[in-house]
């Protein structure tokens, strides 16, 4: 599956199951460090500031951080840069 595919099923499951769990950027980094080859949807937003936005499936959730900075990155992590990132609520 390619990585634009992968991003589009992460997308898609939590479209159909509602399931997101927000988590601060020092949480999510310790879920990427833990996934193996984790696939991280990642957009910059912000309208005064940038902040940086970053998603990935991990065992099932989609865990989501919204950061001042960018997150230091595993190494074996592959990335999908998107235009932005939409979380309801």
């Amino acid at each position: 599956m390619g990585a634009s595919a992968a991003a589009a099923a992460i997308a898609q499951a939590i479209k159909a199951s509602g399931i997101l769990v927000r988590v601060a950027p020092d949480e999510f980094a310790k879920i990427l460090y833990r996934a193996k080859e984790p696939l991280l949807v990642v957009a910059e937003g912000g309208l005064f500031r940038t902040n940086y936005q970053y998603l990935v499936g991990y065992k099932g959730l989609a865990f989501y951080t919204k950061s001042d900075a960018p997150l230091n990155l595993p190494g074996g992590a592959e990335l999908v840069k998107a235009s932005r990132i939409w979380v309801p609520g």
